[in-house]
């Protein structure tokens, strides 16, 4: 399950003068509605057209009203705003004109079932927050304490292969990951009140 946006973070997005609050909303999202997009087929420059889009669609809508989380989630509402907008971008495209022989129903046969949106928008947003977060804080480390940290939870080193490549014993390397990931989780948890990432 994909947690919810931080309320204030929201509230703060009727103002479209707080650039703040845009760029960290659009930090995470916009790679996540992209994603949807280049998932369902769109190229990259409509698919970034259709991420402006859902921005805009966003901005517009949280002017005239703010959103009321008792009727539904805010991702819930995004989702279904970028859903709507690849349905519609795909419904402009030119359809292709069918010939009708046996090669054409067997190509046709063969196409993979649609994309399952909240699976694909679910890992996308996990990691557009992941990153958002570590970029976040990784000033606040040495360049040997994100290492440790990189090799072992996102290269898949152990933790002893990290240690030998760092020249470090191997409690330091864990010692490292663990304040990395504390500080992470908190960082997280600023965006997202209720994020249960790792």
């Amino acid at each position: 399950m994909i947690p919810d946006t931080r309320y204030s973070l929201i509230t703060r997005l009727a103002d479209a003068a707080d650039q703040d609050a845009w760029t960290e909303f659009e930090s995470v999202y916009r790679p996540v509605v992209y994603h949807a997009a280049r998932a369902h087929g769109l190229q990259d420059a409509d698919a970034q057209d259709l991420v402006q889009q859902v921005m805009i669609s966003i901005a517009r809508a949280l002017k005239q009203r703010p959103h009321d989380d008792q009727r539904s989630k805010f991702r819930t509402w995004l989702f279904s705003v970028t859903r709507n907008a690849i349905i519609n971008s795909v419904q402009r495209r030119p359809s292709d004109c069918g010939t009708g022989d046996t090669d054409q129903i067997k190509r046709l046969q063969s196409v993979p079932n649609p994309v399952d949106d909240s699976a694909v928008i679910e890992s996308e947003y996990k990691r557009a927050v992941f990153n958002w977060a570590a970029g976040k804080i990784k000033q606040e480390f040495s360049e040997e304490t994100w290492q440790a940290f990189w090799f072992t939870m996102i290269d898949g080193m152990s933790c002893e292969q990290a240690a030998a490549k760092l020249g470090k014993e191997v409690g330091s390397i864990y010692a490292a990951r663990s304040r990395i990931v504390r500080r992470l989780k908190k960082k997280v948890e600023e965006f997202d009140e209720s994020s249960q990432m790792f």
